[in-house]
């Protein structure tokens, strides 16, 4: 495996590969990486010939007040972890090269009716941020097929529409989500919990589960059901961001006759937001 942090490096080592006529795998990340990076390696191995794995934390889908400045960075153990894996380059550019010096580029990719709704309502210009860098990768790796996790939904979706409208010749695989043994969503914020947090976390994914219950026994009412499910989060010490029932393929607000459902949840334990989602089929519609 092999590291490197310029464009000029990446794409030589890219042209050798088509030479050879190999397909390549890319998984974007923001490092810290756990199973669930590591799983999105494994997802993307029997599409391609060689995998790259981006290392770079992204500051234009950070706001002024969120975490950029003390979001762990952690190379040297991703390395390592990587390379066990299986990953064949990591890019790690830092935002200089990634931008050309500029941050703040005039250019920006925006995927309209998808990036305010969800945490793009409380996040604005968050998923600009990560469409841009998205749309950056795929024009610097230029690969035959790339893998997001279903734990940001949203994202997912929302990246699947972007490769469609700008006709990116891209396979996106998505991976489900990694848990830990209670639960809790695999991410790199988990470390920000507090011992007494961390046991009160996987609450979230428990009570996404009893509304999934509650819809697969029949109960229609959506909003009732989001309403009862942030009285449960916030009686349990969560400051709730959101609790949706959407359609799964527009994340707008579900009706009773949508098929194709995700009930998704953002919530504040802490200082630390967490996410979280589950998809079902609506087979009563």
């Amino acid at each position: 495996m092999i590291t490197v942090h310029d464009k000029a490096a990446l794409r030589s080592w890219i042209s050798l590969c088509r030479q050879q006529g190999q397909r390549i795998g890319l998984a974007p990340t923001m490092g810290n990486l756990h199973a669930g990076h590591l799983r999105l390696l494994e997802k993307l191995r029997p599409h391609c010939d060689r995998i790259v794995c981006s290392i770079f934390v992204n500051p234009t889908q950070f706001a002024a007040h969120e975490d950029f400045g003390s979001y762990p960075r952690t190379l040297e153990a991703d390395q390592i972890k990587l390379e066990q894996a299986g990953c064949d380059l990591v890019f790690a550019p830092s935002a200089n090269v990634m931008y050309n010096g500029h941050t703040d580029q005039l250019t920006r990719v925006v995927v309209r009716n998808m990036e305010n709704l969800l945490c793009g309502a409380s996040r604005p210009g968050h998923f600009q941020g990560v469409a841009t860098v998205v749309s950056k990768l795929f024009n610097l790796v230029q690969p035959d097929v790339a893998c997001f996790g279903e734990k940001d939904f949203q994202q997912l979706s929302l990246l699947r529409q972007m490769t469609l409208d700008l006709d990116f010749p891209i396979t996106i695989v998505s991976c489900p989500t990694e848990r830990e043994a209670d639960g809790l969503a695999m991410s790199s914020r988990n470390q920000y919990l507090s011992p007494e947090e961390r046991q009160r976390a996987p609450m979230l994914y428990r009570t996404l589960q009893q509304m999934r219950d509650a819809i697969l026994q029949g109960n229609r009412d959506y909003r009732m059901l989001e309403t009862a499910a942030t009285g449960l989060l916030d009686k349990s010490g969560f400051v709730t961001d959101y609790f949706s029932i959407a359609d799964a393929n527009t994340l707008q607000p579900a009706e009773s006759t949508t098929s194709d459902l995700l009930v998704a949840v953002a919530a504040r334990l802490g200082s630390t937001r967490l996410i979280d989602n589950l998809t079902l089929c609506n087979k009563k519609a």
